[in-house]
């Protein structure tokens, strides 16, 4: 079983999209948003086909979720996928292994540490601070991390193991 992972999507809604598309090329079950949605995404979330679970980031507003796919917490929500457990946050001020995959956002680049636990910043599908938007694709059995980025200014996406 296969999750995407995002963050930092603060609105941009056709950046999202073009995100969520080419990670559901790879068969995931699931898309994890680390917070900073903006209103026009968590639309655009709440009607996928897709069960999407998102935390609030420091921009989000409370938004009314009325999607039966779309599972929209306070930080941190744990949660597990089959039998792996999971921390999702925005802000990095949990950083503690008390789940298998703990994800987080808010500093708007990818990140990814093994430890006792794996920690995981999917970067940003914003494209703010750099001309890439970045995801993360997870396999859950076996716990292979890719970092997937598309390249602004070749319009080229790019996939590397990582972690």
């Amino acid at each position: 079983m296969r999750v995407g992972i995002v963050s930092d999507t603060h609105n941009q809604v056709e950046l999202t999209r073009i995100m969520v598309e080419y990670l559901r090329s790879f068969d995931i079950s699931y898309l994890l948003h680390a917070g900073d949605v903006g209103e026009e995404v968590f639309k655009f979330l709440s009607n996928l086909d897709l069960i999407t679970i998102a935390v609030y980031g420091n921009n989000d507003l409370p938004f009314n979720n009325s999607s039966s796919n779309l599972i929209l917490k306070s930080e941190p929500y744990y949660f597990k996928i089959g039998e792996k457990t999971f921390k999702l946050m925005h802000h990095p001020f949990y950083l503690s292994s008390d789940a298998e995959i703990i994800v987080y956002g808010h500093l708007h680049k990818f990140e990814c540490q093994r430890a006792n636990s794996l920690f995981l910043n999917p970067g940003e599908v914003c494209a703010r601070e750099k001309p890439k938007s970045e995801a993360a694709l997870l396999d859950l059995k076996d716990l292979t991390l890719h970092y997937c980025y598309l390249d602004l200014e070749t319009t080229q996406f790019i996939k590397e193991k990582v972690c």
